[in-house]
């Protein structure tokens, strides 16, 4: 399980992420890259880290159901997602 404050860090940087896009993307299309580098840095996108969104594990994460490979074995063999089911053959 990831510290509290780690999680609590991520979800500023996004609010920040989404803050600044607008501006980001004009000052951009401007070609104006100092007025852009006095901008929050963790206004980046690049800075943000995709996290479990059960544990906050930062590795092994599955993009397409936004969990940790082990939150996801785990609710997946529990039956708790739809239309996954263990392979055999």
């Amino acid at each position: 399980m990831a510290k509290e404050s780690l999680k609590a860090r991520e979800v500023k940087r996004l609010k920040l992420v989404k803050k600044y896009a607008a501006k980001r993307d004009a000052l951009k299309a401007q070609g104006d890259y100092l007025a852009l580098s006095l901008l929050p840095r963790n206004s980046s996108p690049v800075r943000l880290h995709n996290r479990c969104k059960l544990s906050g594990r930062p590795k092994g994460y599955m993009r397409q159901f936004g969990l940790s490979r082990i939150a996801f074995r785990e609710m997946a063999s529990n039956g708790l997602i739809p239309g996954v089911r263990k392979a055999s053959w």
